[in-house]
Order: C-alpha cells, then sequence, then structure tokens
C-alpha cells in the first residue's frame, strides 16, 4: 500500500497524441510516438507496446493519460520521456482515454 503523499507526487495528464510510427528498434513490437500536452509541459516521446489493438494512423489525434514525471528511458531507438497508461487485458492494452474532449496538460487526480 502507498500513502496519499506518493499518490500525489505520481502526476497523470491528458495529452493528444500527434504523431504514431512503428520503433523500429524496440524489442518487442511497439509504437514511437508523439504528445502534445499544452503549452505548459509541450510535447514529449514515447513507446508503447499497443501494437495488438492499435494502429497508428487511428492513434493520430487520440487523447491519452499519461505519467509524465517519470525518468526518461530509452527504448529502442525512442527516449520515452512519458509514459502512457492502460490496462493489461485479454485482448492487449487497452489505453485509458478522457470520455470527453479536454485541454491538452489537464492534470488526473
Amino acid at each position: 500500500m502507498i500513502g496519499i503523499e506518493q499518490f500525489d507526487a505520481v502526476e497523470m495528464r491528458a495529452g493528444t497524441i500527434i504523431e504514431a510510427k512503428t520503433n523500429k528498434k524496440s524489442r518487442n513490437p511497439a509504437y514511437a510516438l508523439k504528445i502534445d500536452f499544452g503549452e505548459e509541459i509541450g510535447i514529449k516521446t514515447s513507446s508503447a507496446q499497443i501494437t495488438r489493438l492499435y494502429q497508428p494512423e487511428e492513434l493520430v489525434g487520440t487523447q491519452v493519460i499519461c505519467c509524465t514525471n517519470l525518468v526518461p528511458m530509452h527504448i529502442g531507438s525512442v527516449k520515452s520521456e512519458v509514459r502512457i497508461l492502460g490496462t493489461e487485458s485479454e485482448q492487449g492494452v487497452v489505453l485509458l482515454r478522457p470520455s470527453e474532449p479536454v485541454k491538452n496538460g489537464d492534470r488526473v487526480f
């Protein structure tokens, strides 16, 4: 179990995917993504293993929820600056998305 202080330290925000392509150097099938988090945070990159349920062209324009304050890591040739949130489900990773359009950069509580 974690306390509320630890939970509050995790920064989750909404962003819009503006570019999606195959991360060719990833060990597992993945997409290299650019996500717009608005003026305050800007555009960040991520690598996501979401190829089972999503195609790159359908991801562009999709709003997603991401953890934005993790230490960046390299996945293949991509510097993954944020982590996209999703459920690990029987059918594959299902992205967490706002049910209504929100402003890029809005914080999740």
